[in-house]
């Protein structure tokens, strides 16, 4: 394979250099008939750490809908995605060189007639960990649990889970080398779930201070869709005439959304990017995500660091792009550490060693 050279600034150190694909990984010898393809702001490649490829509002999509979200994720310089449940099976993708690194997590596992329908596996807690062994043998190392949802006799979210059923179930998760997640929206599924041994929350605007310092205790993440959650207001309102209490309640989270997960953060919770594309919300909107994370109370860099290097190591990938790693970058024409919004514009994709995207 002829050598690739990009010169520039390498995130995240910052040190102005010049960057060589030599065979797929990066190497900072000189190569003297290296082609100059770019130079620019050089990122380790982007990570939509919260996705559903294979899913829209209806459920499962077939392979050629599946391949488009994936070139649209990779299009934006996501590529490094956790799927974060499925109802397809997107097992084919890891096969594909061109498409992003996938992580999935397998289906959802909810509490029958208590989610999305045609999502999820819908069960009741004593089969949790059975179908957590299955879903983690199907999966990429992660689980996904939904941890609350509407029950229709109290009109509001509540657990999803006994304390029983997620104490076996963590333990047949790690027992396998896999991580769980689950969704949460409110207050009450949260001290069993973060208590029971789970590695990560998704949304977590139920979380109290408590909670955070318990979080930070266990080493536990989150990762808080910041763009998902601007659409709580509709929810509410999809709701109110059925469940007045659930839309109330919706509100409120929404209210103090900015307060919870800034408070997550200034106690030291590990905060990563994900768009929750793949249901709702369109894919491609990791540059979105990353801005709106400021809002939050994140800097620039933080933000950053959280779809990307930070994101990569915590997915037990390179993290940053130091002599011999894998060659997943992306180029950017202006520093997004001063304007994040250059990260909705790539100059240049490289995924595993070959250019695949130009701006």
């Amino acid at each position: 394979m002829s050598a690739l050279r990009f010169r520039g600034v390498v995130l995240p150190e910052g040190e102005s250099r010049d960057l060589y694909v030599v065979d797929g990984k990066v190497t900072y010898e000189p190569v003297a008939s290296a082609e100059l393809v770019a130079d620019g702001w050089i990122v380790p490649g982007l990570v939509d750490a919260h996705c559903h490829i294979g899913l829209d509002a209806n459920g499962a999509v077939p392979e050629d809908v599946q391949e488009e979200q994936a070139l649209t994720e990779r299009d934006a310089g996501a590529l490094l995605l956790r799927d974060c449940g499925s109802a397809a099976d997107t097992a084919w993708i890891h096969d594909r060189d061109d498409l992003p690194r996938l992580i999935r997590a397998g289906r959802h596992i909810a509490r029958t007639r208590r989610y999305i329908r045609n999502y999820a596996h819908e069960i009741e807690p004593e089969d949790l960990a059975t179908y957590v062994a299955k879903e983690a043998e199907r999966g990429d190392g992660w689980v996904k649990l939904v941890g609350d949802w509407i029950e229709r006799d109290a009109g509001d979210l509540t657990p999803s889970w006994t304390r029983a059923s997620l104490d076996e179930a963590m333990r047949t998760a790690h027992e396998r080398g896999a991580r769980v997640t689950a969704h949460v929206f409110g207050e009450h599924a949260l001290p069993d779930l973060i208590d029971s041994g789970i590695d990560c929350i998704e949304h977590g605007t139920g979380l109290s201070t408590d909670l955070i310092d318990t979080m930070v205790a266990n080493g536990v993440a989150l990762v808080p869709t910041v763009k998902q959650l601007n659409n709580f207001p509709s929810y509410a309102a999809a709701g109110e005439e059925k469940f007045p209490k659930y839309a109330e309640h919706m509100r409120a989270l929404f209210e103090r959304r900015r307060e919870t997960i800034g408070a997550a953060h200034e106690a030291g919770v590990a905060i990563y990017a994900g768009t929750d594309a793949g249901g709702v919300l369109p894919h491609g909107l990791i540059g979105d995500e990353v801005l709106e994370l400021t809002s939050y109370g994140l800097s620039s860099e933080q933000a950053l660091g959280a779809a990307s290097w930070r994101a990569r190591e915590w997915l037990g990938l390179d993290g940053t792009l130091t002599e011999g790693t894998t060659a997943d970058f992306v180029v950017f024409d202006a520093n997004p550490l001063e304007d994040l919004g250059v990260l909705k514009d790539p100059k240049r994709i490289v995924l595993r060693g070959a250019v695949v995207g130009w701006g």
